[in-house]
């Protein structure tokens, strides 16, 4: 089953653009407003990075002033623009991702306004933005040493660091600007700083760093969620039930840190608590898609099929049509033997989603189902064609073709099962019973094969023990499961499942007792 996580933009997908966004969020600087004259975004200018006037431009403006510099650029002579004008069509056009026209336009600010060092770093940004980073990293140099101190400074150069991978450099940045700017305004570089230690796979680092952004600010989601990450890089699930607890102590109405309890409890397989912390989520805020999603995940596999096919449908009613929703959907009704119903949502899950394999694999069971296996096995194979690494399907496959009497063809399938997941333990029992059927001694002599080189498969002793039985090794049975029952009572005990006939047995009976 997969986990829909909360889906925001990860800065280092677009590092340039988004670490500007930051910058300029940073200082307060610019807002976003809509445009209605035009379909770009404009910025309304409210302070200066590097000095303390306040100057206001409306939209009217600063569409007039693009429009003289649009003209500047065709060869027309320009008209006086103050640095404020100016920095504001800079910055336009940066947010536009007009990166060789803020280019110009900031050179323009360089030979005008010498004095004004804010063109020289917007210069900068624009190379940034063209792909230009050396370049733009030696004026940067130039820039900080007339600049020590400048925390504007220090976060383009970490930027600039983030897009040539340079993760360290960055780090180092980030931290110098950390400690000059607004205490408020600290949680987004450490959101930062902790993005660049994940770049360095050193999640726990990163993990303490995100800890001190929420200490910041407790309603910093992106934080939030990429402790999930971490905590789940690092497969420490229980770490993660422990962090988020502790947050929701103190922040009770945080859907999101419930959200990602949840996702922790599902990931740890405890899908009664994961649950409980999904209707928590939902509680505070009813209208988010991916916690629905997510609780039909582990009511699925909790098999209670009915609320699985409820909250599948409340995520889509409120998210829209989802492949993979359709096809759990479709899951589920096959577990509830509604074999039409679920053939109805597999092929609307194709539909939507052409190459996923768990619809062609659960369309190939309801063929299978249906008693139609040979047109099944078809399905199968199209599911492995776009999976071909999933040992789940070629275990359906090895029991498909066993169905229909193709036994060489299904022992091909259970062995490239094993050898892809060696730790199957319903894939080692169903082809240790076909080699038995077929013969004991080839399910033995297989089997001591097998655990030479895999000695995780918890259900290969027991299955041992079946054999030394049939092979009439009695002693060496008994002896084998006294052994078992030692290390795994439950486990052991499966014997009786495997063979029932070994509950007429006295000696088997009084160890199991």
């Amino acid at each position: 089953m997969l986990l829909k996580p909360y889906l925001f933009l990860k800065r280092n997908d677009l590092a340039f653009f988004l670490g500007f966004i930051t910058l300029i969020l940073w200082n307060n600087i610019l807002k976003l407003i809509s445009l209605i004259d035009s379909k770009s975004l404009i910025l309304d200018q409210n302070s200066n990075m590097f000095d303390d006037d306040e100057d206001d431009f409306s939209d009217d403006s600063l569409y007039e002033d693009l429009e003289q510099f649009e003209a500047h650029l065709k060869g027309k002579t320009i008209g006086f623009l103050d640095s404020d004008r100016l920095e504001a069509v800079i910055d336009h056009y940066i947010i536009n991702g007009q990166y060789s026209k803020a280019k110009s336009a900031a050179e323009h600010g360089v030979y005008h306004f010498q004095y004004n060092p804010v063109f020289q770093l917007r210069k900068a940004q624009a190379m940034s933005g063209m792909g230009l980073l050396n370049d733009a990293l030696e004026l940067m140099n130039q820039l900080e040493k007339s600049n020590v101190g400048n925390p504007e400074v220090y976060l383009t150069k970490a930027a600039l660091f983030s897009q040539l991978r340079d993760s360290k450099n960055a780090i180092r940045y980030f931290r110098l600007a950390i400690n000059l700017c607004d205490p408020e305004d600290r949680d987004e570089i450490y959101l930062d700083i902790a993005m660049e230690y994940q770049n360095l796979s050193q999640y726990k680092e990163a993990i303490q760093v995100l800890k001190e952004a929420i200490k910041v600010n407790n309603q910093n989601e992106g934080a939030l969620y990429e402790i999930a990450y971490c905590y789940d890089q690092l497969g420490d699930y229980d770490q993660a039930i422990n962090c988020y607890t502790s947050f929701i102590d103190e922040n009770p109405y945080s859907f999101t840190a419930w959200y990602n309890l949840g996702n922790a409890y599902s990931k740890s397989e405890n899908y009664e608590r994961a649950i409980w912390a999904y209707d928590y989520s939902v509680l505070i805020n009813p209208d988010f898609g991916p916690t629905h999603f997510n609780m039909g995940n582990a009511y699925l596999t909790m098999e209670k099929y009915h609320k699985s096919i409820e909250h599948f449908h409340h995520c889509m009613r409120l998210d829209g049509d989802d492949a993979l929703a359709l096809c759990y959907i479709g899951e589920a009704h096959e577990q509830l033997n509604e074999l039409d119903l679920a053939h109805h949502f597999y092929k609307r899950s194709l539909e939507l989603a052409p190459l996923l394999p768990e619809a062609w694999l659960g369309l190939g069971i309801v063929e299978d189902l249906k008693g139609n296996t040979r047109e099944g096995i078809i399905m199968i194979h199209k599911a492995l064609e776009f999976d071909p690494e999933n040992a789940g399907i070629h275990h359906v496959l090895a029991g498909a073709y066993e169905k229909i009497d193709e036994i060489e063809i299904a022992i091909e399938h259970f062995e490239e099962s094993l050898m892809m997941d060696a730790d199957d333990e319903e894939c080692l029992s169903d082809y240790i019973e076909l080699l038995t059927e077929i013969s004991p001694l080839r399910a033995f002599n297989r089997l001591n094969e097998f655990t030479a080189d895999n000695s995780n498969n918890a259900i290969a002793k027991v299955l041992e023990v079946n054999l030394r039985w049939m092979l009439g090794q009695k002693d060496n049975a008994i002896q084998l499961f006294a052994s078992c029952l030692e290390e795994n009572q439950l486990k052991a005990k499966s014997i009786f499942e495997i063979n029932p006939g070994l509950l007429d047995e006295p000696d088997f009976i009084n160890l199991a007792e």
